[in-house]
């Protein structure tokens, strides 16, 4: 698959991983790809995505994006759906996460990742990498590149662009896509203004 990749979505991959290494965590997740989406906005790259993300308004907010991915992580990777859920039920996962983070240190809960709950709290072995000497990709991450090809191949488009990462992001339901729905960049709105005058 990876063969398909334009050197734009080569670029979003490796950024994920750079990304990732840079956080210390465990593995490549969704949330590291849409940050390597957003840093191609300083690198001149993926002008598709930049036009994208500029017309929808998310440029202008990615001080914006990037906390609320934060605030995922620092909540154990749950979104904030899944808070209020929470708190409908009594339970104020800000108490919780506050109590945690005195006992076990601030950012305990981070291990997680913003693409759902897993692996939090194993600081001894965050950084890992596997036998190749690189990080591995989440479950979740590999889906969303699983799924970039198949909207790719569904367009009749022969390579694997950053946009149809983007689009991907959108569809995957989690942390990521209310990140990006929060933020007005959805599905639609991304089909609108990349395929407004395609036929």
């Amino acid at each position: 698959m990876f063969e398909r990749f334009t050197e734009e979505s080569r670029a979003v991959v490796l950024g994920a991983v750079e990304r990732a290494a840079a956080a210390g965590a465990e593995k490549v997740d969704d949330g590291h790809l849409l940050l390597a989406l957003l840093d191609q906005l300083d690198h001149g790259v993926g002008e598709r995505v930049a036009f994208v993300l500029t017309a929808l308004g998310a440029a202008d907010r990615r001080a914006s994006i990037e906390g609320a991915l934060a605030d995922a992580r620092r909540r154990g990777g749950l979104s904030q759906a899944e808070t209020e859920a929470l708190a409908g039920l009594g339970i104020d996962l800000e108490e919780i996460v506050a109590r945690v983070e005195e006992v076990h240190g601030a950012g305990v809960l981070a291990g997680a990742g913003a693409g759902g709950a897993g692996d939090a709290g194993r600081s001894a072995r965050k950084g890992r990498r596997n036998r190749l000497g690189r990080l591995p990709f989440t479950p979740d991450a590999k889906e969303v590149l699983a799924k970039s090809l198949r909207i790719a191949v569904a367009r009749r488009d022969r390579v694997i662009a950053g946009h149809h990462i983007l689009l991907a992001l959108t569809v995957r339901p989690g942390v990521v896509a209310e990140v990006l729905a929060d933020h007005g960049v959805t599905y639609g709105e991304l089909e609108r203004v990349l395929f407004a005058g395609a036929t």
